[in-house]
């Protein structure tokens, strides 16, 4: 039976039931509309069916990742959407439907909707590469996530223009260059995505910046590690767990601070000073020298400073019994001294990166002694930890060598001052 005999049929069908011939005829052409819907659906159900019993089961199996990802990203699904639409394209230019701008009509909603799935189609494969492509230890320093999302709206563009062109019954060369008169416009509306998309080329292709690395920009509060590039933003995760988005271009035309050069170098900076007291600083006795004499790590250095100037003085005769006449050693000499010798015996300190125990300028709270070298891990527990064990020890050691801590006196010592009287 053809198509035309069954017209025939079905409408003579509707005319038995006592309506006239053009409301038959409608009537069978929405019958006929509704089982096309009905059965492309069925055809979708079943296809979806299959993908997901028989053929994404033996996807899953192979030992490539590439089509694990293609699943991830619902390439398949979306490949099962193609089946309704053609079965509604191919059908409605048969005899079955005898209403021409009905059928021209539904067939350009189903050409309207092979554009939509075939954007979302090429989304899976670019967002498939992208994900294959970050199994690479390469990813890191260059990821491509700006690149695709470019290429994205890219798609999503001329899926726009092509839907345009064949509504419209144009050209889409023609629609491309009608476009050059609106130049401005789209400059100004994908204005952050395009200085987005340079600024990310910019900082992948300068190594300035890559996934992982602890960036810290105060404008923006961000003050952790680099989780994703993106065209218009990069994402960072903040060490309270809290996420910040940056715009890429902003880290091209403002600072901040990348910290992958200490994690790459394997040491982390202590950098830290203590105030001492300057009226608590002054020349060692033969008494202090004794004492400083049984501390091990320093003796060697205790008598070797005492014979250099012992042989200094009596070169330039000084006379001894004046203090200020010729060299003698000062107890924060000495601690210094010490500080340097406690530092170095220390196995997580690096003393192949820069190793100082100097003074800052004097202030109103004293003299800073200042400790600045390198632990030899990066971990940041681990960093904190060896940086209050080393304080904790100098704190405590400072009052062997006859020094004292300066500090703002508190409140009790302002009314012992007072009183006289002990705090208990």
């Amino acid at each position: 039976m053809t198509f035309i005999e069954l017209v025939d049929k079905g409408t003579k069908f509707f005319e038995s039931m006592g309506v006239s011939e053009d409301i038959a005829t409608h009537l069978f052409q929405i019958l006929a509309y509704v089982v096309l819907i009905l059965f492309s659906f069925v055809a979708y159900r079943i296809t979806e069916f299959l993908l997901k019993r028989v053929i994404i089961p033996l996807v899953r199996r192979s030992k490539t990742h590439f089509d694990d990802l293609l699943i991830k990203n619902r390439f398949f699904i979306r490949m099962a959407f193609l089946m309704p639409a053609l079965i509604i394209y191919y059908s409605v230019e048969s005899d079955l439907f005898i209403h021409e701008n009905i059928s021209n009509f539904v067939k350009d909603l189903s050409v309207i909707f092979f554009y939509v799935i075939g954007a979302l189609i090429f989304e899976s494969l670019l967002s498939t590469v992208n994900d294959y492509y970050k199994r690479f230890h390469v990813a890191k320093d260059h990821p491509i996530n700006g690149i695709i999302q470019v290429l994205k709206i890219v798609i999503y563009l001329i899926v726009l223009l092509g839907i345009f062109g064949y509504i419209f019954n144009k050209n889409i060369t023609t629609v491309l260059l009608g476009l050059g008169t609106l130049s401005a416009v789209l400059m100004l509306i994908f204005k952050d995505p395009i200085l987005g998309f340079v600024g990310g080329l910019q900082l992948i292709f300068n190594k300035m910046i890559a996934i992982g690395d602890w960036i810290t920009m105060p404008k923006y509060g961000a003050d952790g590690n680099v989780l994703e590039i993106n065209l218009t933003t990069v994402k960072v995760q903040n060490f309270d767990k809290t996420i910040i988005t940056i715009p890429t271009y902003s880290l091209i035309s403002d600072s901040f601070q990348n910290w992958r050069g200490m994690s790459e170098s394997g040491g982390r900076r202590i950098k830290r000073a203590i105030n001492i007291d300057m009226d608590s600083i002054k020349f060692c006795d033969k008494e202090m020298l004794k004492k400083f004499e049984k501390i091990k790590i320093i003796k060697e250095y205790i008598n070797r400073k005492e014979k250099e100037i012992a042989e200094y003085n009596a070169a330039e005769e000084i006379d001894p019994s004046i203090l200020v006449n010729g060299r003698r050693q000062t107890n924060l000499g000495v601690f210094r001294a010490y500080l340097k010798a406690y530092l170095m015996k220390r196995t997580d300190i690096n003393n192949d990166m820069t190793f100082l125990v100097r003074h800052l300028d004097p202030t109103e709270k004293g003299i800073p002694v200042q400790i600045y070298v390198f632990t030899t891990t990066t971990d940041w527990g681990q960093y904190e930890d060896i940086q209050a064990d080393i304080f904790d020890h100098i704190l405590a050691v400072i009052p062997e060598f006859e020094l004292r801590v300066f500090q703002f006196p508190s409140n009790a010592e302002i009314f012992k001052l007072i009183s006289g009287k002990p705090i208990n």
